[in-house]
């Protein structure tokens, strides 16, 4: 229990002081249900690099951030992720999007819930449909965690979830 308080509290520390840099990051919270029906709360911090070479309407998004997942008696999870992504966006710069991408996760234990993973690394791939809310932009994800089969079992599992990042 004290690794996972340390990790967690090592985690937003070092996101606190990324996004402490105006500019630099966007703010990205979400909240959905895993396919064992447990909560499960993402935050991350994500900046988009500008790269002149893509389309206009293609962009690039890098995040880090913490995923955590409600367990039943008490066998709670949570995982370090990294999460780059390619977003198409329709019509204006702010327009609506869909996002797609492959990135990591670090898991804690390497069970969540009746399903064994395998491995604390896990891969993950997301896709998400948006588009503008206020200032920021509302996002509908969904995300699979898997180990890709480098070790068995390999009893991923997804997640569902409402998000909205809000530029700093």
């Amino acid at each position: 229990m004290k690794r996972r308080k340390n990790l967690a509290a090592g985690l937003l520390a070092g996101l606190a002081l990324l996004g402490s840099s105006a500019g630099l990051a966007d703010l990205y919270l979400d909240a959905g249900m895993t396919s064992e029906s447990a909560a499960a709360a993402r935050i991350e911090l994500d900046t988009r690099p500008e790269l002149e070479f893509l389309p206009s309407a293609l962009s690039l998004r890098l995040a880090t951030g913490l995923l955590l997942l409600q367990g039943r008696e008490g066998n709670h999870n949570a995982a370090w992720l990294a999460t780059p992504a390619l977003r198409w966006t329709f019509g204006e710069q702010r327009g609506v999007f869909v996002e797609g991408g492959i990135g990591m996760a670090l898991f804690l234990e390497s069970r969540h819930e009746s399903r064994e993973l395998g491995s604390a690394f896990q891969f993950q791939d997301r896709l998400a449909l948006g588009g503008p809310l206020g200032p920021g932009e509302v996002a509908l994800s969904l995300t699979h965690y898997s180990n890709g089969g480098i070790r068995s079992p390999n009893q991923g599992f997804e997640v569902l979830a409402m998000g909205y990042r809000l530029p700093l």
